[in-house]
């Protein structure tokens, strides 16, 4: 698979017959959506849990030199907390640009703090993807994401709003939470 799954995206048309749809975010999109939304709302898909094991090659990194962003790996009796938005199918377009970097369409169900579920859309970059690092050990994670500049700005920026963010849900995620105090310890911040 190419790094591009702009044109995947678009022929898999998950939910494009939908006026509205749920879409869950788990990293950037849970702390800047960039889209327009109807409504926004804490939610968990369960099976999974977040990793940094994607490369960025279009927007926290470059082609030579990738950042790392999270994508979702499969964990049977784990819960991943993030952001539910429901959405109309014409923010696609600007998704399927955004999510671009070995990212595809996948259909999940999540489940709300008041117990509902609804299916919703998520993009999840998975291992057979250009793009794809795969896992290593904190240490080395942070010290790429320290490295790590691409046209969206610092590799860390990403990182660290993240943690934010998910400080703000008061998400159980060890790892995300282990490479921003490990990036914070190499940078001084």
């Amino acid at each position: 698979m190419s790094f591009d799954t702009t044109e995947v995206n678009r022929e898999t048309a998950i939910f494009d017959d939908h006026d509205e749809l749920w879409l869950f975010g788990y990293g950037s999109l849970i702390y800047k959506a960039g889209f327009e939304y109807i409504e926004r709302a804490p939610a968990t898909i369960d099976g999974w849990v977040r990793r940094y094991w994607q490369g960025s090659h279009d927007h926290r990194g470059t082609p030579d030199a990738p950042g790392r962003v999270v994508t979702l790996v499969e964990a049977p009796g784990e819960t991943c907390l993030g952001m539910a938005y429901r959405v109309t199918p014409s923010v696609f377009g600007y998704l399927d640009h955004r999510e671009k970097n070995g990212y595809l369409r996948f259909a999940k169900t999540m489940t709300f703090a008041d117990g509902s579920e609804e299916k919703g859309l998520v993009y999840i970059a998975t291992p057979d993807n250009a793009a794809w690092l795969g896992e290593a050990d904190i240490e080395a994670i942070a010290a790429q994401v320290a490295a790590s500049k691409g046209p969206s700005g610092p590799n860390r920026d990403y990182v660290l709003d993240l943690a934010d963010a998910l400080d703000e849900l008061e998400a159980d995620d060890p790892h995300c939470l282990a490479v921003a105090e490990r990036l914070r310890a190499l940078i001084g911040r």
